[in-house]
């Protein structure tokens, strides 16, 4: 059975996600710094998805956050197209 579609128009891609008001990104960094750092203290090292540039941006800066606030270098490292590794230094080649 063929059915007609009416009013049916196609559809453009979708519009890609909107930036963060500073209040948001600033919210955000702070969940971040929480969580990320209690990963990285429990195991020395953690695992997050970052799949655009400006979430790679904002683990950069948490990673920064966290050298600050814990007096040791923590790395921030592009694991694949999806993923960023932050660690504690002896834990960057560690699985």
């Amino acid at each position: 059975m063929i059915r007609d579609l009416y009013n049916v128009r196609a559809v453009g891609p979708e519009p890609g996600p909107t930036p963060l008001t500073p209040d948001e990104e600033k919210r955000s960094r702070a969940t971040l710094f929480t969580e990320l750092g209690n990963a990285i203290a429990d195991h020395g090292w953690t695992r997050f998805p970052a799949h655009s540039p400006e979430e790679r941006r904002r683990l950069v800066a948490v990673g920064r956050m966290l050298s600050e606030h814990w007096g040791l270098p923590v790395t921030v490292e592009a694991e694949d197209e999806c993923a960023m590794r932050l660690s504690v230094a002896g834990h960057a080649l560690s699985a």
